[in-house]
């Protein structure tokens, strides 16, 4: 594969207001190779130093955006071949200003196998973004590289977690009390071993028993309830009241965006307004897209009656109606940035703007438009296109 141009050393944005997530004002910010260098209200170079000078007059800067859970192989498959979902590219990573993917599988794990993934994030990584993957899928036992989920976690710097482990779903292998509380175990010790989070990320299906499951592991064991992440909990507004009180308990949901394709009830705004209302505080708070899983809609009897495909862009069109829908623009930052870099164990380099950081950033509009996205210190997208392209992309 073609390696990764070098992005020029130097790169001065000048004029810019901040929001790191939190408001810092009108300030330049100087980006040195992949980093961050300094953020200040004016910062001079000589006239002869040797940098890409770009004005952002008029343009918010923010991080780039953290997507915890994308089918970077594609996902689906539950109505036959010809429904496997297709991967994803970079070009339409980075146009929805996301720098950092997390990839997992989902039901199939017959012909999309954890090397494949693995194998996509390192694609990804080369071609200019941050890119990491969960062990494991929907099935049991678990879909691992090495054999092992602790050696997964403790040998290979991509993994930093396990998922997406289903629960309440048809679709799962029915785990056992005891097969999660061994796969958080597996995580938890992991994750230590390798200096990672060792996320459980949990996929909640429309099931009766919800969040049960998760709820007597927190209850019943010693494995913190920072541990777990479970997703997809605006489903129904009986599983996201349930996913609120998991929250004021002190553990942490994921939102997932419902873009064209999905039907979730409520909808990301309402269910970040419930939450809030009801105490939970916004750091416990993620948002995420299942990019290109299936989206399967089933009658009674289990039959798949359509399909359709996540999009990553539901990303960013739902975290834009948060604020088009009252929420400011320093709280639903941290829902796609400081939030799930830090459930991901990431924010020591992603998920904020500051010196000594990964040089991720957007530049948006005054409409929340994205004009500009770096990655690692490379424009990826000027002007709302493409600078940079996946290796086989058209």
């Amino acid at each position: 594969m073609t390696p990764r141009p070098p992005a020029p050393f130097f790169t001065l944005i000048t004029g810019a207001e901040v929001y790191a997530p939190e408001p810092l004002g009108r300030n330049d910010l100087l980006l040195a190779g992949e980093t961050i260098a300094r953020i200040a209200p004016r910062i001079e170079l000589p006239r002869d130093f040797a940098a890409r000078r770009l004005s952002a007059a008029g343009k918010y800067a923010v991080p780039g955006f953290v997507d915890l859970h994308v089918h970077l192989l594609g996902g689906g498959g539950e109505a036959g071949p010809a429904s496997r979902a297709p991967e994803i590219t970079l070009s339409r990573i980075t146009r929805a200003g996301v720098t950092t993917v997390v990839g997992l599988l989902g039901t199939d794990d017959v012909t999309r196998r954890p090397e494949s993934l693995l194998a996509k994030a390192m694609q990804l990584a080369a071609e200019g973004i941050s890119a990491f993957v969960y062990s494991g899928s929907y099935q049991l036992p678990l879909a691992t590289v090495t054999g092992s989920l602790r050696k997964d976690l403790a040998l290979l710097p991509a993994v930093i977690g396990v998922g997406e482990v289903a629960i309440s779903d048809h679709r799962s292998s029915q785990p056992t009390f005891e097969e999660l509380c061994r796969i958080a175990a597996e995580a938890r010790v992991g994750g230590m071993l390798g200096g990672k989070a060792g996320l459980v990320h949990l996929h909640v299906g429309a099931g009766p028993r919800g969040l049960e499951p998760l709820r007597r592991l927190v209850r019943e064991t010693e494995i913190p309830i920072g541990q777990f992440l479970p997703t997809h909990v605006n489903r129904t507004p009986a599983l996201l009241e349930e996913a609120i009180a998991f929250a004021r308990e002190g553990g942490f949901i994921d939102l997932t965006a419902r873009g064209r394709n999905l039907n979730f009830r409520p909808t990301v705004a309402e269910a970040v307004q419930q939450a809030l209302a009801a105490g939970v505080p916004l750091e416990r708070i993620s948002l995420s897209s299942d990019s290109n899983g299936s989206m399967p809609v089933f009658d009674a009897r289990g039959r798949v009656v359509r399909l359709a495909v996540g999009e990553i862009e539901s990303l960013t069109e739902d975290w834009r109606r948060l604020v088009a829908e009252g929420l400011p623009l320093a709280q639903a930052l941290p829902l796609v940035t400081a939030n799930p870099a830090r459930r991901a164990g990431l924010f020591d380099r992603k998920g904020s703007l500051a010196p000594g950081k990964d040089a991720d950033l957007l530049l948006l509009d005054r409409k929340l438009a994205i004009d500009t996205v770096f990655a690692r210190g490379r424009c990826m997208v000027e002007r709302g296109k493409p600078r940079v392209k996946g290796t086989f992309e058209a």
